[in-house]
C-alpha cells in the first residue's frame, strides 16, 4: 500500500489570549487563543521538532530517501532551510533535501510530492503566521508544524486511495518580498473563487476513488479563508458529524501546516477503515483521500495534537511581548555586547555536534563526552570514540540558576546543569518554562532552537525544555 507510514506534530508552548489584543488596541482580538512560537523558534526549528516526533513514531526500517520542507515563512531566502532540518534529524548525507516555500499552497505541493514519490519521503510542513497589529491575520493566525513519512509499506497507517486538484489564478492573498504582512482581498471574493474549485476537485476525487460523500468519516477543510472553508464544508454533501473541528479557536490557523496538523489530529483518533478526505484551499483546491488501516492502532503519535494544546502555557504571553518577538515592536535591547555572527567554517566542521547533538563515548572505559572529544577525560585513550546521538535522550536537572543580566530577548535566562540518562553532564539553557517553577530533579528533553540571529545568520543549537508527556 502507498500512503502515510508515520507522522508527528509540534505545537509551541506559548499562547496569546486574543482578548489581550483588544485590551491593548481598543478593538479587534476576539475570543479564544492562538499558538505562539517562542522568541527562539522559527519555521525551521518547529519543523525539526515535528520531524523528531515522526521519527519517534516510525520503525527503524522506515528511512526516507528525500525530505521536502514546506512553509510560507522561511528562515532563509537563497539558502535551503531543509538542510538544517536534515542535519538536526541526523539523516544520511544521501537523503535529498529541498524547500517548497513562499505560499500556503506549498504545503499541498509537498504532500503531493511525498505521496507521489517512488521512494519513502519525509514531508515537513511548518508555518509561523503574523499580521499587522490588530489585523485578522494576527489574531486568527497560529504557529505549528507537522511531519509525515510517505511511501509504500505493509505498515501504512493511512492508505492513499485517490485525489484531485484544481488550479486558478486569482488575487485573494499576496505579499511581495520585503513586506512584513500579507494583504487580503475582501473575503466574499475568496468564497466566490474557491467554492467552484473545491466542488470540482472533491467531485473528481470521489468519483475516481468510487467513494460517496456519505462514506467520509472525517472531512478536513483547511485554508486561510474561514468563510470559504465553512461553505466548502457545509455544501460538500458530507455528513455534518464528519466535518472536522479546525481547532482555530484554540490554536489559530497555521497556514501551510494547518491542514497537516488537522490530519494528524484525525489520525490521533481515527479507527481502521475510516475514510479521511483532506481538502486544501489555496490558489485552487487540492483533495487527498485516505483509508485508515489496522496499523493505526500501533502507529498513533506518542503525544497527540490535543495533548500538546492542553500542555501549553496556561497564562498567555503579554501582547507587548508577542509584538516584540514578531519584530513589530522595537524595544531597548539588553545592555550587553551584541552577539557575534556565527562563522561558516567552524559551524561546518562541528555539524554533528551543533545540529545533531552528538556526544562521544570512550570505547575503552565507557565515559561519555559532551561535546565530543578525541581524548578521554577519564582514561586518556586517544581516538577510541564512538559517536552517540543525545538529542533524543532525556536528562535530569542537577543544578540551575536564573540569570537576569544575560543577553536574551526574553529575560530571565534559566541556565542549568543537566545529567543525561546513561551518562554525560551538560550546561545549557532551559526554554518553554516558568522560571519560578524550575526545580532540581526536573526531567527535561532537548529541543532544537535558534539561539540568536546576527548579521542575517541564524545560530541554531539545542536547549532543554520540560519533558512533554501523553495525557
Amino acid at each position: 500500500m502507498r500512503g502515510i507510514i508515520a507522522y508527528g506534530t509540534y505545537v509551541p508552548y506559548f499562547r496569546l489570549d486574543r482578548a489581550a489584543i483588544g485590551q491593548a488596541l481598543g478593538a479587534g482580538g476576539g475570543k479564544g487563543t492562538r499558538t505562539v512560537a517562542g522568541y527562539d523558534e522559527d519555521t525551521t526549528s518547529m519543523g525539526v521538532e515535528a520531524g523528531r516526533a515522526l521519527i519517534a513514531n516510525a520503525s527503524a526500517a522506515a528511512t526516507p530517501s528525500a525530505l521536502y520542507f514546506a512553509t510560507s515563512e522561511p528562515a532563509y531566502l537563497d539558502k535551503t532551510n531543509a538542510t538544517a532540518i536534515h542535519a538536526a534529524l541526523g539523516l544520511d548525507a544521501g537523503v535529498f533535501a529541498a524547500d517548497m516555500m513562499g505560499s500556503v499552497r506549498s504545503g499541498a505541493g509537498a504532500l503531493r510530492a511525498g505521496i507521489d514519490s517512488r521512494e519513502p519521503a519525509m514531508v515537513v510542513l511548518s508555518d509561523l503566521r503574523s499580521g499587522l497589529p490588530g489585523s485578522g491575520d494576527e489574531s486568527g493566525g497560529g504557529d505549528g508544524a507537522a511531519a509525515f513519512l510517505c511511501g509504500e509499506s505493509d505498515d501504512v497507517i493511512a492508505e492513499h486511495v485517490g485525489g484531485a486538484s484544481t488550479t486558478s489564478e486569482f488575487l485573494d492573498r499576496w505579499r511581495i518580498p520585503g513586506d512584513i504582512a500579507s494583504k487580503v482581498w475582501e473575503e466574499r471574493f475568496g468564497e466566490f473563487a474557491y467554492i467552484p474549485l473545491a466542488r470540482v476537485a472533491l467531485s473528481e476525487a470521489l468519483k475516481g476513488a468510487e467513494i460517496k460523500p456519505e462514506d467520509i468519516a472525517h472531512f478536513i477543510v483547511a485554508g486561510m479563508h474561514a468563510r470559504a472553508n465553512r461553505t466548502a464544508s457545509t455544501s460538500s454533501g458530507v455528513k455534518p458529524e464528519a466535518i472536522t473541528d479546525d481547532m482555530t479557536a484554540v490554536m489559530g490557523n497555521a497556514g501551510a501546516a494547518h491542514g497537516a496538523i488537522m490530519f494528524a489530529d484525525v489520525l490521533d483518533r481515527a479507527q481502521p477503515n475510516d475514510i479521511v478526505a483532506l481538502l486544501l484551499l489555496a490558489d485552487g483546491a487540492t483533495v487527498m483521500l485516505f483509508r485508515v488501516t489496522e496499523a493505526i492502532q500501533k502507529g498513533r503519535a506518542k503525544v497527540p495534537v490535543r495533548d500538546q494544546l492542553a500542555q501549553g502555557r496556561e497564562k498567555g504571553v503579554p501582547y507587548t511581548t508577542f509584538l516584540t518577538w514578531r519584530n513589530m515592536l522595537t524595544r531597548e535591547p539588553p545592555r550587553r555586547p551584541d552577539p557575534d555572527r556565527p562563522a561558516a567554517p567552524p559551524s561546518f566542521r562541528s555539524e554533528p555536534w551543533k545540529y545533531g547533538f552528538m556526544a562521544s563515548r570512550c570505547d575503552a572505559c565507557g565515559t561519555r563526552h559532551l561535546p565530543p572529544q578525541r581524548v578521554c577525560v577519564h582514561c586518556h585513550e586517544v581516538d577510541k570514540m564512538t559517536l552517540e546521538r543525545l538529542a533524543d535522550q532525556r536528562a535530569t536537572v542537577a543544578s540551575f540558576t536564573i540569570d537576569r543580566l544575560a543577553f536574551s530577548p526574553s529575560p530571565p535566562v534559566v541556565a542549568a546543569v543537566v545529567d543525561f540518562d546513561g551518562g554525560g553532564r551538560f550546561l545549557c539553557e532551559i526554554t518553554d518554562v516558568d522560571p519560578d517553577s524550575v526545580a532540581i530533579g526536573d526531567r527535561v528533553e532537548m529541543t532544537f532552537r535558534r539561539l540568536y540571529t546576527a548579521e542575517g545568520v541564524h545560530n541554531y543549537f539545542w536547549k532543554a525544555r520540560p519533558a512533554r508527556r501523553a495525557n
